[in-house]
């Protein structure tokens, strides 16, 4: 019995997926549950697994095709198959068998390269007189999908010119299709900045008093809880705090509204090989260092995994940045929408510092605040920023909600 393999739903208010990779070819034996491919949405990769125990029959969607919910992806025939095994495989090996002449992909007449295409882009490339050298490809071990070849079609065609004396980088130059995660995070980043009235306030913190506590319990806090006490977790405690304090920072524009969070899910963002995301941390109020620092960790893996969900990265009512990471003196962090406001850690550097009278040589990072101007106030913003310097520059205030 045949089975179709289909998109699967993608989350809320995500309509479309490119086909990412294929892990499974026709005549691929699979079990229930094991990985076909992968789908790239606007925020995540998805993996779509086998829904029956059987053989892949047919690839309908090929690498680089963007598909709809629901939309059939390739199409499977359900039934008990034998699964090669290590020995079974290197048997069948060692015993020379009759073999059919390979069926090789074609290319259309004019072309140049040696770029394997897929049917439908050998078509598509004939049909639309596209010429390989121009195509770049994009799906698995170099292999031109029709997505590239209509990518190619559609590029702008360069007008003959004079000749001239400048160089032609041309050939020193590589052209790759942004993925669909990197286009989101592009539209979303100039929304922001169309949208908000984004404004940012800076302020710089003492690190000395959160290093020798750090310092202190760092032991005890890994026996115990077996993760390190980072810097994270003060930030956020002291953040949750801040916004308790300024609730419009922790607010949001709704049309004509503005709607207040009487809770505390922020988001932390986090560098990924396929970009920059931010997961949630939910319900921070209510956990402590060690939940803090648990929650951050497993969200950091989860997001390098490429493992994160839809629901991982919705609803965060403010967010934190640490540039600090990469080494990142002072930066003016965009805000994420429909936030109001985000709070930019930098790196950590000793300077000269007047204490008492006295030139001292202290640990210093600057904070950057940028907040929408639309809701909150220019003393509202300092405030808040000010409030984290405060308890960051005396943690114990941390521990006693003061």
């Amino acid at each position: 019995m045949s089975v179709q393999i289909v998109v699967p739903p993608l989350g809320e208010s995500v309509k479309e997926a490119t086909v990412a990779k294929w892990h499974k070819k026709p005549g691929d034996a699979v079990k229930v549950d094991e990985l076909l491919v992968e789908l790239e949405t606007d925020k995540v990769t998805l993996e779509v697994n086998a829904p029956a125990t059987g053989k892949i029959s047919e690839v309908v969607a090929n690498e680089g095709t963007n598909v709809g919910v629901g939309a059939v992806l390739g199409v499977m025939v359900e039934g008990n198959v034998a699964i090669a095994s290590p020995k079974s495989t290197a048997a069948a090996a060692a015993s020379p068998a009759p073999t059919a002449p390979a069926k090789t992909a074609t290319k259309p007449a004019n072309a140049n390269t040696d770029a394997v295409l897929s049917p439908a882009a050998s078509k598509t490339a004939a049909d639309m007189k596209v010429e390989l050298k121009n195509v770049t490809p994009t799906g698995k071990d170099g292999r031109v999908t029709k997505g590239d070849v209509l990518a190619a079609a559609e590029a702008p065609k360069a007008s003959p010119v004079a000749p001239t004396t400048t160089a032609d980088n041309t050939a020193r130059e590589q052209r790759v299709r942004m993925t669909r995660l990197r286009k989101t995070i592009a539209e979303r980043l100039k929304e922001s900045q169309n949208t908000a009235a984004i404004l940012s306030t800076f302020n710089e913190i003492d690190m000395s008093e959160t290093f020798r506590i750090r310092k202190q319990y760092q032991e005890q806090f890994m026996e115990k809880h077996g993760v390190k006490l980072g810097f994270m977790s003060f930030f956020v405690k002291a953040v949750v705090q801040a916004l308790k304090e300024i609730p419009s920072v922790n607010s949001s524009i709704d049309g004509e509204d503005i709607v207040y969070k009487n809770y505390y899910d922020i988001g932390i963002a986090v560098g990924t090989e396929q970009g920059l995301v931010v997961p949630v941390l939910r319900d921070a109020d209510k956990l402590g260092f060690a939940g803090i620092e648990k929650g951050i960790a497993a969200l950091g893996k989860r997001a390098r995994d490429g493992k994160l969900t839809m629901a991982d990265m919705a609803g965060a009512t403010f967010s934190v940045t640490n540039g600090g990471t990469y080494g990142s003196l002072l930066s003016t962090p965009i805000i994420n929408p429909p936030q109001s406001g985000i709070l930019g850690m930098h790196n950590i550097v000793e300077r000269p510092v007047a204490v008492n009278g006295q030139v001292v040589i202290h640990p210093m990072m600057y904070v950057a605040l940028s907040y929408d101007h639309r809701l909150i106030d220019g003393k509202e913003a300092v405030t808040f920023l000010v409030k984290i310097k405060q308890l960051i520059e005396r943690p114990e205030k941390l521990l006693f909600d003061i």
